[in-house]
């Protein structure tokens, strides 16, 4: 059954805890699953990670099925097929990989293929690199038989005309429902996977965070896992998911890693925001968090075969 839960995150300050974390310190979250993803598309997702992990897969390979659903659905127009184009009309793809032993796989601005998440786990288990870029990368996903498509609808070719016609300034803050699914499986091993069509309308070439190891997504099976979403140069700029990641290394709770992790960002801006930055993290124990710059953010979590949609407001 899936349902809302309306939860209220407030501003707190987070002293720096001194003792730094290790894995034996950190208990291990064993026979409990859990798919953690970004936004409401995140809901389809978990269900499509959740039978992954019941019929025995692994969390990769959850991560990358939950991804896939978005990836595929012409309604999602901030993902895959159907996501909005750049400022020339071109779909353009970002995605990225990160699995339980550290290894991960990423491709930016891909075209004509459907599936980024899948063209960038196979770079990562069949290439020795870690980020294929455009046109190259749409060959290795053709050399590894994925069928070339227009990712372009109708529906979204009607919205980049309309906004070709009527709008003169690329405005970042809107359509930035990146999906993010961090998972871990049943013998507590976490991986994640982060897959976007990115900013609507941005200059042709333009590559965001989402297929950046460290900043769209960043695992360490020691410690946990986290991804972000939103506007994804201010997430860059502090490689936002590694630092989550960090934080809950010197002790930091979830949450408040997350927290503080934007706390960076408002402070880099004196407070003057005009956009939204998203965290989720996984820590090794089970413990989830989240938080948001402002306004309110919903994350997908099912854990016990339950899927839930939770809402968090932002921070500041």
């Amino acid at each position: 059954m899936k349902r809302r839960d309306f939860l209220k995150t407030s501003v707190v300050g987070f002293a720096a805890p001194t003792i730094l974390l290790s894995d034996q310190e950190i208990k291990t979250n064993n026979n409990n699953p859990i798919i953690l993803s970004t936004w409401s598309h995140g809901l389809p997702a978990n269900d499509a990670g959740w039978k992954v992990l019941q019929n025995g897969g692994s969390s990769m390979d959850a991560a990358e099925a939950g991804a896939r659903i978005p990836e595929a659905d012409p309604t999602s127009t901030s993902v895959g097929f159907g996501g909005l184009p750049d400022e020339q009309g071109n779909v353009t793809l970002d995605a990225c990989v990160m699995d339980s032993t550290g290894n991960c796989g990423s491709v930016a601005f891909l075209q004509n293929i459907k599936h980024p998440v899948s063209v960038a786990r196979k770079v990562m288990e069949d290439t020795k690199h870690v980020m294929l870029v455009g046109e190259g990368a749409r060959q290795f996903a053709v050399s590894q038989r994925f069928e070339e498509t227009d990712l372009l609808t109708d529906e979204s070719r009607k919205a980049w005309e309309k906004w070709k016609k009527e709008q003169n300034e690329m405005t970042p803050h809107d359509t930035h429902d990146t999906i993010s699914v961090l998972v871990q499986d049943k013998k507590g091993d976490l991986a994640g996977a982060c897959t976007t069509s990115g900013w609507a309308y941005k200059l042709h070439g333009r590559v965001g965070d989402s297929p950046i190891i460290g900043a769209g997504l960043f695992v360490d099976n020691e410690i946990g896992c986290a991804a972000a979403t939103g506007l994804g140069e201010e997430v860059i700029k502090t490689t936002g998911s590694f630092l989550v990641v960090e934080l809950m290394r010197q002790g930091y709770e979830p949450a408040a890693a997350c927290e503080e992790a934007l706390n960076r960002v408002i402070k880099r801006h004196n407070g003057n925001l005009d956009f939204q930055i998203a965290y989720i993290a996984i820590r090794k124990d089970g413990k989830i968090g989240s938080a948001c710059i402002k306004g309110s953010f919903e994350y997908a979590l099912v854990q016990g075969g339950v899927n839930k949609l939770h809402k968090i407001k932002g921070i500041v």
